[in-house]
């Protein structure tokens, strides 16, 4: 049995201010004996602007941001799931939505770039939301092995196309980590069902953090990071305050249920 833990942040248009408060809650995650910690998606950033992150934007493999995560995954002896930061892609003008996972010697062990951009219309304070103006989508789902498990990744957005947890469940997938920044309305109406049914189709733990709250721009978060086991169960929620939550990942007990209830074996299409 090991110990995760998801990360709610209420970043800022400040790098700086967010990545101490990033290290604060890893910190304290480390504390807690979590053996993995997930940021939310934007926790460098969530700017004025969506042009803002082109300031921050980082060449892949070298960058303020990710020597900051290595100096921290050494120094707390615990792997990072980190959220999203933009990265460059040559030849393009957009940037990647990319989560970075880090172990615990600071290597970079994989990276996976959102696949599903957020090209919507919701009503709240925002109104339009238009990611691939400035985002480039992903094609590659990402399966990395890891201390607390197998794990697939996923960002926010993601959440609503199951055909690709199914491609991480059938790669091996154990749990799905699933850094957000979910809006109000989407995020009261279908957040909680939509986590919990990724998790209950694929008998999967997933790790939901997210952002939370009132942020520079007028755009408020849905917060609710969740850890939620094989079953569906509600292991751990941090509701609307910045703060984390810890959570046994038992794979012992994931693979006796995958036993009594095969529905992965009955597939037919």
């Amino acid at each position: 049995m090991s110990v995760a833990a998801v990360i709610q942040m209420t970043s800022s248009a400040d790098l700086n201010d967010n990545l101490k408060s990033a290290y604060h809650f890893l910190k304290q995650a480390a504390q807690q004996g979590a053996q993995l910690a997930a940021l939310p998606e934007n926790f460098v950033l969530m700017g004025m602007s969506e042009q803002q992150k082109f300031a921050i934007a980082e060449t892949d493999g070298e960058g303020p941001v990710q020597d900051w995560l290595a100096r921290t995954a050494r120094e707390l002896g615990m792997w990072i799931v980190a959220g999203t930061l933009p990265i460059r892609i040559p030849g393009e003008s957009r940037v990647a939505a990319a989560c970075l996972v880090v172990n615990a010697q600071g290597e970079r062990v994989a990276r996976y770039d959102k696949i599903h951009l957020f090209d919507v219309d919701v009503d709240d304070a925002t109104g339009s939301y238009r990611e691939s103006a400035t985002m480039s989508p992903g094609h590659q789902p990402v399966v990395v092995d890891t201390p607390v498990g197998r794990m697939g990744l996923a960002i926010c957005y993601d959440v609503r196309f199951p055909e690709l947890f199914r491609q991480l469940s059938a790669t091996g997938a154990e749990l799905f980590v699933l850094p957000a920044a979910f809006t109000i309305p989407t995020g009261h109406a279908h957040w909680d069902v939509l986590l919990r049914a990724r998790a209950i189709e694929n008998l999967c733990y997933l790790l939901a953090p997210a952002q939370t709250g009132l942020h520079p721009n007028g755009r408020e978060t849905w917060g609710h990071s969740m850890i939620i086991d094989p079953w569906g169960a509600v292991l751990a929620c941090q509701e609307v305050e910045p703060g984390l939550q810890t959570a046994n990942i038992d794979l012992e007990k994931l693979y006796e249920q995958r036993r009594k209830f095969p529905v992965l074996a009955h597939r037919r299409l």
